[in-house]
């Protein structure tokens, strides 16, 4: 029986977002109080929330935001009673998102310096550090620079840790006017709300997909568009289904034609929309992610780093990585991870250097959209030892010296920026494209990559032991591990 077992990869990434809050609301006065908690309140869909409102109050609530475009309420109570005080006509579902937090996991980052900075071409491989990103050469960046870098009328959304506005590689790179935080599901667009506290996995998702061609450090995959930091990690490391909700809705208000999302939502990497504990967040993500869409987003996830086979999904038994793990057996398709397979959605797997699948990259017929480079620091020793060259050199921000840097970090949170950049350069250079017409483009033009044959475990040396990241491969043309193949750059843009 295949089991779902959580993997820390040695240098960097794998991200996994649940929720955490930071908010002040006033409390209403109530005859019994309890701890200050935060709520998820939903009203029927397609209705308004006004009625749902009036019974968060009624309930001694207070709504701290308000996405009435999706009929989703956040709201805070010292109430108790407050879940069941607030149901009835007007509210479809609610639940508290306390004890829903899982932490960002942030892995190692290996810096390097660059080296004196060459002058500024256009060219991609005169950037100081190009020669360590083998990433871009695998799929086609400098052939497709050739042809267009991207247009700043692109605007991709980095729903992360938040982005360094002083990096050298990203100031110029950044929309300031559709940055935000999300945090605790509220929205502050001053600069310091939404540049890196405690993390720099945005600023390296950001550099992956923007870094411009400016002499300095290294290159993204479309330094021609603009990323948007959107920040859903609170400064413990935590993100909620809250601050999620209110990503996708900003994104989707906001111009923007793409979001990438590195992370999966809520302790559970499976959330279970026939969980009475996890439908309500089901359910509001759903409706974010399918206004986004509506609105012209296309949303990009990585499929996550536990090994796992998201297409035969049977026992979770490392869940909640928040508390104490609970057993959950015989799971079925009604159990996702979020965002990487809700509809609409184009997920992605990750690759390292000889073009096979990651030894910890998660995987799945049917699932996996598309692949990229994602890295693999242990293929070259069997698992023995990592070498951190063959992860992804990005831009990174050091939190405890505030100081902005490279670095190399590993994991399908890396593929994840590669399939977006991709995007963003095919959106580039044949606009007008929708959402489903630009994932369906970003699927042909990928190169196909076939199944290995037998058991694929590249890493038997590993201490955690031998078969500990076996992996079977299905499906032709397009499989579980590779989907419809390795994006390409180039393709998309000729």
């Amino acid at each position: 029986m295949k089991n779902l077992r959580r993997k820390t990869l040695a240098a960097a990434s794998a991200v996994t977002l649940g929720v955490g809050l930071a908010l002040t609301g006033g409390l209403a006065p109530a005859a019994a109080v309890g701890p200050d908690t935060t709520f998820l309140v939903l009203a029927p869909q397609g209705a308004t929330t006004d009625a749902a409102a009036a019974r968060v109050a009624a309930a001694n609530g207070t709504v701290v935001a308000s996405y009435h475009q999706i009929g989703v309420l956040v709201a805070r109570s010292a109430n108790p009673d407050f879940a069941s005080a607030v149901k009835g006509a007007g509210v479809e579902s609610v639940a508290a998102t306390t004890g829903l937090g899982s932490a960002l996991d942030e892995g190692e980052t290996v810096e390097v310096s660059a080296a004196d900075a060459a002058a500024a071409s256009g060219d991609p491989t005169t950037e100081p550090l190009y020669g360590q990103q083998w990433d871009m050469p695998m799929i086609g960046v400098p052939q497709a620079h050739a042809i267009t870098t991207g247009s700043p009328d692109v605007v991709v959304g980095v729903l992360d840790s938040g982005i360094s506005s002083s990096h050298p590689d990203l100031a110029s790179q950044i929309a300031r006017d559709k940055s935000t935080s999300c945090v605790g599901g509220v929205t502050d667009t001053t600069e310091a709300a939404w540049n890196p506290t405690t993390s720099d996995h945005g600023t390296h998702v950001a550099g992956t997909i923007a870094a411009a061609i400016n002499g300095v450090g290294v290159t993204g995959v479309a330094p021609g568009v603009k990323v948007a930091a959107v920040k859903v990690v609170n400064d413990d490391g935590y993100i909620f289904p809250e601050a999620a909700v209110c990503g996708f809705v900003w994104a989707a208000e906001h111009g923007m034609q793409l979001t990438n999302n590195s992370y999966y939502i809520d302790p559970w990497e499976l959330n279970c929309r026939n969980d009475a504990r996890q439908r309500p967040v089901w359910q509001a993500v759903q409706r974010a992610i399918r206004y986004s869409q509506s609105k012209g987003v296309l949303n990009v996830a990585s499929a996550g780093n536990s090994n796992y086979d998201l297409a035969h999904k049977i026992t979770d038994e490392g869940s909640p990585n928040n508390g104490t793990p609970e057993t959950r057996e015989n799971l079925t398709n009604a159990c996702l991870d979020l965002p990487a397979e809700a509809p609409g959605v184009v997920t992605v797997s990750a690759v390292g250097p000889t073009g096979d699948k990651s030894y910890y990259s998660s995987y799945g017929q049917g699932v996996v959209d598309v692949t990229a480079p994602g890295g693999d620091t242990r293929f070259r020793t069997q698992g023995t030892r990592s070498t951190s060259t063959d992860a992804i050199l990005s831009t990174t921000f050091n939190t405890a010296t505030r100081t902005n840097g490279w670095g190399y970090k590993q994991g399908t949170s890396m593929s994840g920026p590669h399939a977006t950049g991709v995007a963003a350069l095919a959106l580039s250079a044949h606009p007008g494209m929708t959402p489903g017409q630009l994932a369906s483009f970003l699927e042909r033009t990928a190169v196909a990559r076939s199944c290995p044959a037998g058991v694929y475990n590249p890493v038997p040396l590993i201490p955690t032991g031998p078969h500990a990241y076996d992996a079977a491969c299905s499906g032709g043309a397009r499989n579980g591990f590779y989907g419809a193949g390795v994006v390409n750059a180039y393709n998309a843009v000729k």
